[in-house]
């Protein structure tokens, strides 16, 4: 019989299957785990940040929640891509600069300070793991709140970016449109037509958030360094990621073909479920904070 996925469901990591186990007991269960180990490798995604008001992209079995992303061919090749991009960060970027870490940056943060934590890779844009007080982060996906030029390769501030594109767009810079994933908006496709995109000040050139876009190759030095680290660790932590894309899910499986447990907190399907060890499935902003509480010893 196929196994019965919800939102208070956990994988049993003895029989496989679902099973509707209490979430403080797989949480116990969990915490026991990791306190036999000396180094935690934490993979972390979007559901560490929806609880700081940046949206993720996807539904709970996986799946696009809105229209897919910029992509990169696109956004390098077309004008009006680059339109679309930059008139919704326009109007998105304030909101994402100004959120604030949640409870599960927060419990990273603390499990930091023991001896357990080894590093963090995240796919978040948003910095929130270092303003929480995380030290060893690899930002997997690069950082929003820089840019870089496809031209001569200098890199600027994302925030001084938003008062030039202000400048070159006033009327735009007073709407207002829901917030979307990573600083975007979601802001009809004609609002962008005629959308002046400034470029690079010292050679004219395009400008890119200095981030992997959908589509993209995560730099090959990046890869290695969090490659390494894994090798180095004794289990993999996944949280808040349904690790569908190949750049995250990798981790998993090299975690698993070097013999270490992988263990899984997340709200609905991941890529690798069927290869858990051990799976939460739940708000990691709820779960995780619970799951450091139990690792970290009382003062």
């Amino acid at each position: 019989m196929a196994p019965t996925k919800g939102p208070n469901h956990h994988l049993n990591p003895d029989s496989m299957h679902y099973s509707r186990e209490s979430p403080p007991s797989v949480v116990a269960q969990l915490s026991h785990r990791i306190n036999g180990i000396q180094r935690l490798f934490v993979l972390t995604g979007a559901g560490c940040s929806t609880a700081s008001g940046i949206p993720d992209y996807r539904d709970l079995a996986g799946e696009w929640k809105l229209t897919p992303p910029v992509q990169w061919h696109d956004f390098v090749n077309k004008a009006a891509s680059r339109q679309r991009y930059w008139a919704r960060s326009l109007i998105g970027w304030p909101r994402f600069h100004n959120a604030a870490p949640a409870p599960a940056h927060q419990a990273l943060a603390d499990l930091d300070q023991t001896t357990r934590m080894n590093t963090v890779v995240t796919q978040n844009v948003d910095d929130l793991h270092r303003r929480a007080g995380s030290r060893n982060i690899i930002n997997l996906h690069g950082l929003l709140s820089e840019v870089v030029c496809l031209g001569c390769g200098e890199y600027s501030s994302r925030e001084h970016l938003q008062g030039r594109l202000a400048a070159c767009n006033p009327e735009l810079a007073r709407t207002s449109a829901p917030a979307g994933p990573d600083g975007d908006a979601l802001l009809a496709h004609s609002a962008a037509e005629g959308f002046s995109v400034p470029n690079c000040l010292s050679c004219g050139g395009l400008l890119k958030p200095n981030v992997v876009f959908f589509g993209e190759n995560v730099p090959k030095s990046r890869v290695k360094k969090a490659m390494d680290e894994l090798t180095r660790s004794d289990a993999l932590l996944v949280v808040g990621s349904s690790v569908m894309v190949f750049s995250s899910y990798r981790f998993c499986r090299q975690a698993k073909a070097l013999g270490k447990p992988l263990y899984i907190i997340n709200r609905g399907h991941t890529r690798a479920d069927s290869q858990a060890d051990l799976k939460i499935e739940g708000d990691c902003n709820q779960v995780l904070p619970e799951l450091v509480r139990l690792l970290t010893p009382a003062a």
